[in-house]
Formats: structure tokens, sequence, C-alpha cells
């Protein structure tokens, strides 16, 4: 990822644009591009320390540390009053993930690979688990239309509840997952840098990333009205590419490497964290920033989370992928990318 570093110099000029009052669209877009490499900075670092470390903790290092950007991101629009963005972005970053990145790491690992096979058992899991993730913020959206009209606070008290219980499912995945005795590849690689140097990397490409996040957000209104586009397409396509670039290069780059269950740790790890930790730790934290967010999905989220998971659950039950299955998926996102687009 070393050429991503050239795009490092977006980062001093996004802030020197924010700082001397030049134009939200130039701000937005100079932000998203420092992000990027900051992202994935913070992701080599993270692949660096995963190098010590099995298959399935080098994916849940690679996609707790990944998430770090959209979690700050979402923070920082739930402070300017963005929930629509927040949502979005969820349900974005889910789909970029089990749709995009596990299709376009099928289909170029299985140009390169030919028939690429990972651990089925831990498969079924996790898609069982994806299943139950999208149940977990389907019921909120579902019944609180008529929650609302008896109490209002009830629907707030139902995003707390389920929240508690997606964190603690999320808890005992990861106990399985870690306990689980089962035969999936294990591939170790000699790491390059020293753990002094990735942790230095970690922090200080999280605080810039911070700091562009807070600067990014500031500039979401503007491009809003400026551009034509609506916050829900920003927050479904945009800000999830942008914040979730790190896991997304290191899954595809690892299923092009043949280390499929290592890609697919880091994809669907990831679709599992944000869906059963970052949005029930966002509604939390909405809280202490003073703009409750409740896990009320609209029915056009729904609906694309629904084919999402069972178009990704199908494709990785048998235990194997080709490139044909990444094709499926890739086509399958496109179509959701063009329906959001035109609503």
């Amino acid at each position: 990822m070393n050429y991503m570093f050239f795009l490092l110099v977006f980062v001093p000029a996004a802030i020197v644009v924010r700082y001397t009052n030049g134009s939200p669209q130039i701000v937005f877009i100079l932000s998203c591009l420092g992000v990027v490499p900051l992202a994935s900075l913070l992701g080599e670092a993270t692949e660096e320390i995963a190098a010590r470390t099995g298959s399935r903790l080098g994916g849940l290092l690679n996609a707790t540390l990944g998430n770090a950007a959209e979690l700050i991101i979402s923070a920082f629009a739930i402070q300017a009053g963005l929930l629509d963005l927040v949502l979005a972005s969820i349900t974005g970053s889910i789909l970029g993930n089990v749709l995009l990145i596990v299709g376009l790491s099928l289909l170029l690992g299985g140009f390169k690979n030919g028939i690429q096979r990972f651990d089925r058992s831990q498969a079924g899991v996790n898609a069982t688990m994806l299943i139950l993730a999208v149940i977990g913020l389907g019921v909120p959206s579902l019944f609180s239309h008529t929650i609302d009209l008896h109490n209002h606070d009830s629907v707030e008290y139902l995003s707390l509840s389920v929240s508690i219980v997606l964190m603690l499912i999320y808890a005992l995945w990861l106990l399985y997952t870690f306990t689980a005795k089962n035969g999936g590849e294990q591939h170790h690689t000699e790491p390059k840098w020293s753990l002094r140097k990735s942790i230095i990397v970690l922090v200080l490409s999280t605080v810039f990333i911070a700091w562009l996040s807070e600067i990014l957000v500031g500039s979401v209104e503007p491009v809003i009205t400026n551009w034509g586009i609506t916050e829900f397409f920003l927050g479904i396509i945009v800000i999830p590419l942008v914040g979730n670039v790190a896991e997304h290069l290191v899954g595809v780059q690892t299923a092009i490497k043949n280390k499929m269950e290592l890609s697919l740790s880091v994809s669907v790890g990831s679709s599992l964290q944000v869906a059963l930790f970052v949005a029930p730790l966002l509604v939390f934290l909405s809280l202490l920033l003073g703009n409750p967010l409740t896990l009320v999905f609209n029915q056009f989220e729904l609906i694309a989370l629904v084919a999402a998971v069972l178009s990704a659950a199908l494709v990785s039950l048998d235990g194997e992928s080709n490139w044909l299955e990444g094709a499926q998926l890739l086509a399958v996102y496109l179509i959701l990318a063009l329906a959001f687009f035109f609503l």
C-alpha cells in the first residue's frame, strides 16, 4: 500500500483549506482523500501486528482497528445532529463489506488462484451471525412506528435494550471464535515493522483521522446543498468507502495471496462488528453527545441489508469460492448503489 502514501499530501491540504475558510466542497474532497492514506496506514500497522498472530486474531485486529475511522466519523456526525447520515453509514458499511469487498476478494482471488477454500463451519457461524445482526437492527425499525404511537420514549428504550443484547451476542461470538477448534487455514508471515513502530503509526493515524473527520462532517451540509445529492446516498456509499478503506484493502489483498480465511475474517468480521458492536456503541455514545440515536432504519435500508446478507450467506456456506460468485456479489452491490443514487 506504499502508493497510498502519496495521498498524505491531502492531509495538511485539507487542514489548511478548512482553517483559511476555503470552499466547503474542496474541504470535503480533500478530507476524504486525506482519510484514505491515514486509514491505509492504520491498516498496514494493524497487519504488521496481525502477522504475529493466527489468521482469526489477525482478522479481528484488522476489522476492529479498520472500523476506528468510521466510528470517529460517526461520532462527529452525531454531535452535529446528522443522525440519518450515521444510520446510512452503518447500512453502507455492512453492504460495502459483505457485497463489495467480499465480492472483489472472491473475484480477484478466484482469477489468480482458481477455487479457494476456507473453513466451512466458521463460515456457517458467521452467516448465522449476519442474519441475527439484521434481525437485531430490523426489529426496532419495524416495531418503532407502532410503539411510537403509545410512547415515544419507548422507542429509545427499545433501541438501548436491543443494543445491550447485540453487544452480548457479539461478546459470545468472540468467545466462540477463539475457543472453537476447527480446521481453518493458518498463514504466518514475518512482520516488517517493529511493534513500537506499529503502535506509533496506529496512534498518529488515529489522531489525524479524528481531526479530518471533524473537518469532513463540518462540510457535509454545504456539499449536500451544492451537489444536489442526498444525505442518505452520501452515508450509504461515500462515507463507508472512505472510512473503511483499511480493511477493504487488506481483505482484497489477502484473498489475492490465497489467504481466503483471513480475507473473510476481515470483511465479514468487520460487518459483524459494525452491526453488533459499533452500532450499539453509537446508540450509547449518542446519549453522552446529547443527540439520542435510535436503531430505526427506513424500509430501503432494511431491504438492502436483507438482500446483502442472504447473498453473502448463500455464497459462503459451501466452504469454497470462485470468481463468478464474486461477480454475483458485486452485481448486487451495483444494483443497490444505483437504486440509492436515484432514490
